[in-house]
């Protein structure tokens, strides 16, 4: 089966699911069929599905992510000892674990092809990473805590795990309340991964973006937080800093280098 056929039979298995949108017609445009079908992965509510819908769709996941082009992290070359900074995609990075910047949901952003890192991460993984967190939550009974995390499989990803993390949220004058929420969130992912046997793990930046917490603020917490988390411990973890933005890249650069 070629990536246009199982592109095809995914959309219309996912459109027989929502009665609104049975006759809707596919496009003939490759490109539009790979945003309506992201599109329809972005909005589906956490459940299971036929075996043979995953299988389907585990193979062109990868497929997809294949193209892209993975990076594996023994191509990296450290900054520091035990330390790595690269831009790019993280969805294609190898490694053990990656860090999703999530909401209090869990569950992954539902907006139809959203620009955030955890539509992105969802998208990529698949529906399974979706009930994956549902299920979590659901034997939490409440809301994910701001600086908490949780860890699950990746699923498609190139990695092996996603650890999830809920970042604080800027809409006014930063506080030290912030600062200390983001610092549990990278401590919180140390330890979890830790806990779990975790060698390597990609950071993204958490809270900058759509939650509004200053770049260069964010990156030096990130920073100061990870190396006096790996001195403390005595941890050996492997730690990238994931950056997406030019921007970003700048500032981890010249953060790292003072060290």
């Amino acid at each position: 089966m070629t990536q246009s056929m199982r592109r095809a039979f995914l959309i219309k298995r996912l459109l027989g699911e929502q009665p609104r949108y049975r006759d809707l017609q596919i496009p003939q445009d490759t490109a539009e069929q790979k945003r309506l079908l992201r599109s329809l992965l972005n909005i589906r509510m956490p459940g299971k599905i036929s075996d043979d819908f995953l299988a389907v769709q585990d193979e062109y996941l990868r497929e997809e992510t294949a193209a892209k082009g993975i990076t594996d992290i023994a191509d990296l070359s450290p900054v520091s000892e035990g330390i790595y900074l690269w831009q790019g995609d993280i969805t294609t990075l190898r490694c053990d674990a990656i860090v999703n910047a999530a909401n209090s949901g869990m569950t992954g952003c539902y907006a139809p092809c959203h620009g955030c890192i955890d539509n992105c991460i969802h998208t990529y993984a698949g529906i399974q990473l979706r009930l994956a967190c549902a299920e979590i939550m659901e034997k939490q009974g409440h809301a994910e805590e701001t600086g908490k995390a949780k860890i699950t499989p990746a699923y498609n990803l190139p990695c092996k795990y996603v650890i999830h993390t809920v970042g604080p949220i800027i809409s006014g004058r930063l506080t030290d309340a912030d600062r200390e929420l983001l610092a549990s969130c990278y401590r919180s992912c140390l330890k979890i991964a830790g806990q779990n046997g975790v060698n390597s793990i990609a950071f993204c930046c958490i809270s900058t973006g759509e939650f509004h917490f200053p770049n260069d603020i964010a990156a030096e917490i990130a920073v100061r937080t990870v190396k006096n988390y790996k001195e403390q411990t005595g941890n050996d973890m492997e730690v990238i800093f994931n950056v997406f933005k030019d921007i970003d890249y700048k500032i981890y650069r010249e953060l790292l280098a003072a060290d």
